[in-house]
């Protein structure tokens, strides 16, 4: 039976009756407020698009294959070799020869240029992809690569090979740019050898690990390569040699329609600038990492789902590369299995889901085609005032630009803070109990930002800072801040709040002193001595909190509390629970990692 044939036998649905069912349930709320939500951009995400039409897709190719990328980090470069050739026969095809010093290196690297022989000991450079992450010294790790392969006598034209050389992102993640020669000059040296690839980088890791939206994210990009093609035609190259002397990084993000939005928007914006050049738009080579800022190092295993969800969302975009962070690359040098676990998610997504093989399959959808259109109009005006800034390099060093970024933290940090964005394992569902995970190398302590950088932050730090706190006092007494679970009624009143009390302490590293629930206050106060911590929080219905919380905050205070909270808000019996003793109250949308903070010292 053909089913089109038989679905235009029923009435379309409309929006409007959709809207009209959508209305009865929220019984009067708003709309915009419960089911509308703002990118930090300040870009609208709605809960229904209609169908859109296919807009063109400039810049890509014909659909194929992404390559599936490796990071080649061990500091020893023959056990870099070893892992690297363990990743190529388990199916990767391209590597990411990462140097100590990098600002993605996250204090781990290969130890300079002279160790490229060693770790690429027996990989055979014409069948694979390469991209260097070098940093500072990134020309150098250019020569020392460039030299190896013709040593091996591979034709350089031929190799696929990024040298990543980005001077704004060093700029941005150090406080200082690099001191190489003209990039003109490096072109010229790189053509002299042979050399046929991309020389540069347009990467917008510092921007996203700084707090940037997705619309600032892809207009620093922007300025940064246009800064590049103004440096080279400035030394005599012609706008379309520039133009194919450059390739781009984006950051793969958890959210899954803005990661597509923002890869495919890219590809749009590029090719407005190259008209606006006066060049007709070509492909782009385009990166993808996924990303760092949405790494945990509490219940690292969420991360295999992150990072599933961002490659997903970058390949759908249609990215060229996608490198995948392993699950345990924020607690340090990850290990065979966590690169296993790397690289195989992208197996999945390409040989069993197959997302390559149709070139956009985002387009028509009018929630991507809605959003891809959205994020274009708003990073362009942002790229246009970072631009009347001077441009990137102007931008960051006058603060401009980290002025912008410090006002998307603040707004971000109040969601996290207050779980408006959770964070699966860390400040929603954590688990005190947790088994550690594997790594070859724990990861240093990070070290003050440098002068006039951009921050690199993971949005878990600050819950996980409240945890390395609890640890610490774990190991110096024997046990962990305590919280007692005054549970009031039968387990029907008290179960909802006291569970989403125990999750919201456990967040912060506090465990959770449960039991069955009490009728009488005397029995609970007793048990409260027992406990033997100086901290409760009633848990009931709003029903018993109306009939007993009072009485009850004041038989926990009398039995030595020293801190009371209520799971809930008080409402009208705020000022009788104030006056019983009961200082804070715990409830979805309070600042939990203050409220946490404060928890912790009082217990």
């Amino acid at each position: 039976m053909d089913d089109t044939t038989l679905a235009a036998a029923f009435p379309a649905a409309t929006e409007a009756q959709w809207r009209a069912l959508v209305d009865g349930v929220l019984k009067g709320a708003d709309f915009e407020k419960r089911l509308v939500r703002r990118t930090p951009d300040g870009i609208k995400v709605a809960p229904l698009y209609p169908p859109a039409e296919a807009a063109p897709q400039p810049g890509r190719a014909e659909p194929g294959r992404w390559r599936v990328s490796q990071r080649v980090d061990h500091p020893d470069p023959a056990e870099a070799n070893a892992l690297a050739l363990t990743d190529l026969d388990g199916g990767a095809d391209a590597l990411t020869l990462v140097m100590a010093g990098s600002p993605a290196a996250r204090g781990f690297g290969l130890p300079g240029p002279q160790a490229l022989d060693a770790a690429l000991s027996g990989v055979m450079l014409p069948l694979i992809g390469l991209r260097l992450d070098a940093g500072a010294v990134g020309p150098d790790a250019a020569r020392a690569l460039l030299a190896l392969a013709t040593s091996r006598g591979d034709d350089l034209a031929a190799l696929d090979i990024d040298l990543g050389l980005d001077p704004v992102a060093i700029e941005a993640a150090t406080g200082a740019a690099p001191s190489w020669p003209a990039l003109p000059e490096i072109l010229r040296d790189l053509d002299a050898a042979g050399f046929a690839g991309r020389a540069f980088l347009a990467d917008a890791r510092p921007f996203h690990e700084a707090g940037a939206g997705e619309a600032l994210e892809l207009a620093a990009l922007l300025s940064g390569a246009l800064a590049t093609l103004r440096a080279l035609e400035a030394g005599g190259y012609t706008l379309e040699r520039a133009r194919d002397a450059l390739a781009f990084l984006l950051v793969a993000d958890s959210d899954e329609f803005l990661t597509v939005a923002k890869t495919r928007a890219l590809r749009r914006l590029w090719a407005r600038v190259e008209e606006a050049c006066g060049l007709a738009p070509a492909p782009i080579r385009l990166h993808a990492e996924t990303a760092w800022r949405s790494t945990t190092r509490r219940d690292p295993w969420v991360n295999l789902l992150r990072a599933t969800t961002a490659a997903f969302s970058a390949g759908l975009g249609g990215a060229d590369a996608i490198t995948v962070l392993p699950f345990t690359a924020a607690l340090g040098l990850p290990d065979a299995f966590a690169r296993r676990c790397a690289r195989n998610t992208q197996h999945v997504l390409l040989d069993e889901a197959n997302l390559w093989r149709v070139a956009d399959p985002a387009a028509g959808a009018g929630g991507f085609e809605t959003l891809t259109e959205a994020l274009c109009t708003e990073a362009w005006a942002q790229f246009q005032a970072i631009e009347r800034d001077g441009g990137i390099g102007a931008s960051l060093r006058s603060g401009a630009l980290a002025t912008r970024l410090a006002g998307l933290r603040k707004t971000r940090d109040a969601d996290l803070a207050t779980r408006r964005q959770p964070i699966t394992g860390t400040s929603e569902f954590p688990d005190l109990h947790e088994a550690p995970v594997a790594v070859l190398a724990p990861a240093p302590a990070a070290g003050p930002v440098p002068e006039g950088a951009l921050p690199s932050r993971r949005l878990a730090e600050p819950y996980e800072a409240l945890r390395d706190a609890s640890d610490a006092a774990l190991a110096r007494t024997g046990r962990r801040p305590r919280v007692f679970l005054a549970n009031l009624g039968p387990l029907s009143a008290f179960n909802t709040r006291a569970t989403f009390a125990r999750n919201a302490f456990e967040a912060g590293g506090i465990e959770a002193v449960t039991n069955e629930g009490f009728a009488d206050h005397a029995a609970m106060a007793e048990a409260f001595r027992q406990s033997g911590t100086r901290v409760a929080c009633l848990c009931s219905s709003d029903a018993i909190y109306t009939e007993q919380a009072v009485a009850a905050a004041e038989a926990l205070r009398a039995a030595g509390a020293a801190t009371l909270y209520l799971a809930g808000k008080p409402g009208e019996l705020e000022a009788a629970l104030r006056a019983a003793g009961v200082a804070h109250d715990l409830h979805a949308g309070c600042d939990l990692v203050k409220l946490l903070a404060q928890a912790q010292e009082a217990a």
